[in-house]
């Protein structure tokens, strides 16, 4: 039997693919995730997603969470999606060097990042004075903020090469899902480009450093609830505004009394401040003391959420890390309701959302 939610905030333990069917249909308000990206990172679980051996594979993966997503999401529902991108290499390994958010404290590179690169380029990975390292990176311990276990780049890197790609070929995997997505029958609204002022360095020099990661605005319906004005952003030279400058509600005008009244006089509405939220963000990559991997910047999470859900509106987020959505939420005064397959994680998702309210549950 389907279930409605419950009135606290709450995050369960286990399989998205198995939790969200268990929903009624049209509870949520909004989604705003950022599912593992495909062939990036071994988690270590054997239900994970992100290391099926071709991208066919992981895109019908990804469209059958989200069409599941789909149907708890209100009629006005929109789902925030965030991935980033990989290169094809070597026998059809797929690495990120240096495209995602790869590591939690990070403030520079770290050794793991260089020996990704490294390999990206044929190159043996090194240990800490310099030497080559022996061994994959999944069979070495990975360590984290306090935790540690047995996390690397990929426990399969000996794929067949990758049909249609070419070894240095970008893989294009966020467009992959958001086209499939969108014929699955979502609205594929806009394409937003989160980016990042500060980088992973990466040593290649035959491309441009990557500094920018997809974050995908879709919807359940043609109209859907979205508040421009919650995320207008500051007009810099505000006395040079134009329509094009400002959002139609902000926009300044003159008006004038029809001539045919006596004392005609002209009106003007005060200079506008802010215009319409652009489709590039700025936002930097926050280091996190925690565990977690690839940690959702508040700031990010906080855009989407104000333009996609009302006041004491409901949040969903199926691939809930750390907790980061469920914590800004929360803030903003909004529900959350996250799933995580990984039980390791519950200790930094009850830190990030110690507020009355929080549940765990096991599916």
């Amino acid at each position: 039997m389907q279930r409605a939610l419950s009135s606290d905030n709450e995050c369960v333990i286990g399989d998205c693919r198995a939790v969200l069917p268990t929903f009624l249909a049209e509870l949520f308000h909004c989604c705003v995730t950022s599912p593992p990206y495909w062939g990036l990172r071994d988690y270590g679980h054997e239900q994970q997603i992100g290391l099926e051996p071709t991208p066919e594979e992981f895109v019908a993966e990804l469209v059958a969470v989200f069409r599941e997503v789909r149907r708890v999401l209100r009629d006005d529902g929109t789902l925030w999606l965030n991935l980033g991108d990989c290169y094809a290499t070597g026998a059809g390994k797929s690495t990120n060097p240096g495209g995602g958010v790869q590591g939690a404290r990070w403030r520079g590179e770290t050794t793991r990042h260089r020996d990704e690169r490294r390999r990206d380029h044929g190159q043996p990975a090194r240990n800490g004075r310099g030497k080559p390292q022996t061994g994959r990176a999944s069979e070495r311990s990975g360590h984290e903020g306090k935790q540690s276990y047995r996390v690397g780049p990929l426990s399969q890197p000996n794929r067949m090469p990758i049909v249609g790609l070419k070894p240095k070929d970008m893989v294009g995997m966020p467009w992959r899902v958001a086209f499939a997505l969108q014929a699955d029958g979502w609205y594929l609204r806009k394409d937003i480009i989160w980016h990042k002022p500060n980088p992973m360095p990466e040593s290649v020099t035959d491309r441009p450093t990557s500094a920018h990661e997809y974050l995908f605005l879709l919807s359940k319906s043609e109209r859907y609830h979205y508040d421009a004005a919650a995320i207008a952003e500051p007009l810099l030279h505000p006395e040079s505004a134009t329509d094009e400058d400002a959002s139609r509600a902000f926009t300044r005008r003159r008006k004038t009394t029809p001539a045919s009244r006596q004392g005609a006089v002209e009106l003007e509405q005060p200079t506008p401040t802010t215009r319409n939220a652009r489709s590039v963000w700025t936002i930097p990559s926050e280091p996190y003391d925690g565990a977690h991997f690839a940690c959702f910047p508040t700031a990010l999470a906080q855009k989407c959420i104000l333009a996609g859900s009302p006041l004491g509106g409901v949040v969903l987020d199926p691939f809930f890390g750390s907790g980061t959505v469920g914590q800004v939420a929360e803030v903003l005064g909004r529900r959350w309701f996250g799933i995580e397959l990984q039980s390791r994680y519950e200790p930094l998702i009850a830190k990030r959302t110690a507020q009355k309210g929080l549940a765990f549950g096991q599916r």
